[in-house]
């Protein structure tokens, strides 16, 4: 009985499984299961599974396999390949290990015997509580079973090696058996032959054993077997011995082979997982790229015989070679800037394209592009295993994400750093305007003193004393914007908010500003209905004052200023516009930060922090404020604040 899983790895039963196989439809089910996928918001699946027979399937068409699960994988898919006697029970195994419903699978590749069963219908004999999809046929995807013989004994040079090798060891026991003969029985004969078909498959595979047992019993009746040297049989026992050692030396060979291949597979994962493992190891020790370079180049020479040069971004986004060892040319790394863009895998020839080559691999990590490894084998790529691509592939993921740890790692250190920066500049701002505060305070007082004192000064004294007092002012409010700036990043800026109206805080605020604004002309629309406002009305006097002095310092004297404010839609908007130069181009938003001047030489005096404190004191408020330069000139300032709900006012009463 099946019970509804409940741990956190529960996917809904839409979920679709896509088994990879040999056929070319693979395509096909892998764009139809994202398809659906997309539809439906359900995770989907891929996986390959190889077996024993997969050893007969030739090496481009295990190519093709492993780069349709790769495609899927790129599109989303939870890849998988796996290992196992029997592919209809590890896909069944799988898909409910996973929780897994649904199976999309294509039909079979070859027209098989009335009596044999198709990989669909095995699935739908042994799980009837997967639902099963199959793609219909597509024209180039079936195959008689004349064609899938001719397939199976077209060989590469390997295969036909092993053949060769298979025959010799064939002939070379008749040979060692045949001054024996009458010494021994047929019995002995028998297992004699039976030793060279295990033989056969141990060092030369499954086809090689097959062919040896065929041998065996053809060498057998026709050396060993009365009358010998013909292959005609007198007694017809000897053909039930010719069967019954045919049907050993098969089922023994193919056994023998098949653990071989389980043997040579675990072999192989493990010596993949243990140099993977090494890897990490030494990775997670690195602290920064240039260490991580011996680390990959002494892993790519033990496990593939190849060299390797890494390149990673830089500020632009071009790939930089980093300590390369590759020798690269311009063509080269425009191949490698296209792998990167592109985030796929690809190969460029060098001038010799059977002596060297390279292969470009992007280096995808969780949230990025690390960057590409360019990867030199001492072999064509044709010639590399499969297994060791896929080793390729794996180890690129771990070098991206040891990238990306450096990046973050980087990026971290880079914060904590500035953090400490600007709590040290804070702190000595702070220390520095406070203590002048008290000295630039007595000092406009004293020249506030000379101004009025009895007897007036004459000329040019009187000009100096003034001149004193107006520069002592202005570096007061400088050390306030200073001590205002540090406050506020130090966390202790709460504002003292209250209902009031809008204009009498602009009031003070033109109060304050006179004498800079005294060669302007400043224009006041607030509509008469505007609401009342929560506001702390000294830091947005503030805020006036900023705005309204930043104004009148860069726009030439005789231009107009002009201040609005309108209610909609339960916020209050307020401008400040003018009609002087306007903002420098791309200004817009970095003129809002610290220190940060509109121009960088400029005779107006300042530190740059009076658009900081602007921006800080309206978020304070909850509101918001920007700056844009007007189609017809000139600056504009927005501010936009919530209006609330106001108390109500109550009436007077006759």
């Amino acid at each position: 009985m099946n019970h509804a899983p409940t741990g956190n790895n529960w996917q809904p039963r839409e979920a679709v499984l896509v088994c990879i196989g040999p056929g070319p439809d693979s395509a096909r089910l892998i764009e139809r299961a994202s398809r659906r996928a997309s539809q439906t918001g359900a995770p989907w699946h891929a996986i390959a599974i190889d077996t024993p027979a997969s050893q007969w399937l030739p090496e481009q068409v295990r190519s093709r396999v492993q780069q349709s699960l790769a495609t899927a994988r790129q599109m989303g898919a939870q890849t998988a390949n796996l290992f196992g006697q029997n592919a209809v029970v590890v896909a069944i195994e799988y898909a409910r290990q996973h929780h897994l419903g649904t199976l999309l699978l294509g039909r079979d590749r070859y027209q098989r015997l009335p009596w044999q069963h198709g990989f669909a219908e095995r699935i739908a004999r042994q799980a009837p509580d997967l639902e099963l999809l199959q793609l219909a046929r597509s024209t180039e995807s079936s195959f008689s079973l004349l064609s899938r013989l001719i397939t199976l004994w077209q060989p590469s040079d390997n295969r036909w090696h092993a053949y060769g090798l298979a025959t010799l060891v064939v002939a070379m026991i008749t040979a060692c058996i045949a001054p024996f003969q009458q010494h021994l029985d047929l019995a002995n004969l028998v297992m004699i032959y039976l030793l060279a078909v295990v033989l056969s498959a141990i060092r030369l595979g499954r086809g090689a054993a097959l062919l040896a047992a065929f041998l065996s019993v053809g060498a057998f009746d026709f050396f060993f077997v009365p009358p010998f040297f013909t292959f005609v049989v007198q007694d017809g026992q000897h053909l039930v011995t010719f069967a019954i050692m045919l049907m050993v030396a098969l089922v023994v060979g193919q056994l023998t082979a098949s653990l071989q291949w389980q043997a040579s597979i675990a072999s192989q994962r493990e010596a993949h997982m243990r140099a993977l493992y090494e890897m990490a190891r030494h990775l997670s020790s690195a602290i920064n790229s240039e260490q991580m370079v011996p680390i990959c180049q002494q892993f790519m020479h033990q496990g593939f015989q190849a060299t390797i040069s890494l390149l990673i971004p830089d500020a632009h986004n071009q790939l930089q070679p980093l300590t390369p060892l590759v020798t690269l040319r311009d063509d080269h790394l425009e191949a490698a800037q296209r792998c990167f863009t592109l985030g796929e895998q690809g190969s460029w020839d060098m001038e010799s394209f059977a002596a060297s080559h390279l292969l470009f691999i992007p280096l995808k990590a969780p949230t990025r592009m690390c960057g590409v490894l360019v990867v030199q084998p001492q072999v064509p790529l044709w010639e590399i295993p499969l297994e060791q691509k896929q080793l390729l592939e794996t180890s690129a993921s771990l070098i991206a994400i040891a990238l990306e740890r450096f990046h973050y790692v980087e990026l971290s250190q880079q914060t904590q750093l500035s953090i400490a920066s600007e709590r040290l500049r804070n702190s000595l701002l702070s220390a520095i305007s406070h203590d002048l505060r008290t000295p630039m305070t007595i000092i406009t007082g004293l020249s506030e003193a000379l101004t009025l004192a009895k007897p007036s000064l004459q000329e040019p004294h009187a000009s100096l004393a003034m001149a004193i007092r107006e520069e002592a002012a202005r570096t007061v409010t400088m050390a306030n914007n200073l001590l205002d700036m540090a406050r506020m990043q130090m966390g202790n800026f709460i504002p003292n908010r209250h209902w009031q109206t809008l204009e009498e805080v602009i009031g003070v605020s033109m109060g304050d500003c006179a004498a800079a604004l005294a060669r302007h002309t400043v224009i006041i629309d607030l509509p008469i209905d505007l609401p009342l406002l929560e506001l702390d009305s000294v830091l947005m006097e503030r805020v006036f004052n900023n705005l309204l002095e930043n104004g009148a310092k860069h726009t030439p004297p005789g231009t107009t200023l002009h201040l609005a404010a309108h209610h909609a839609e339960n916020t209050v908007t307020i401008t400040l516009s003018d009609n002087g130069p306007g903002l420098p181009s791309g200004m817009e938003e970095k003129i809002f930060d610290k220190f940060t001047r509109g121009k960088t030489e400029s005779s107006n005096a300042g530190f740059g922090l009076g658009l900081a404190i602007v921006r800080a004191i309206v978020e304070a408020h909850e509101g918001q404020v920007s700056a844009d330069t007007l189609p017809e000139g000139g600056a504009c300032f927005t501010i936009r604040l919530p209006a609330g709900e106001p108390p109500a006012i109550p009436e007077e009463q006759e």
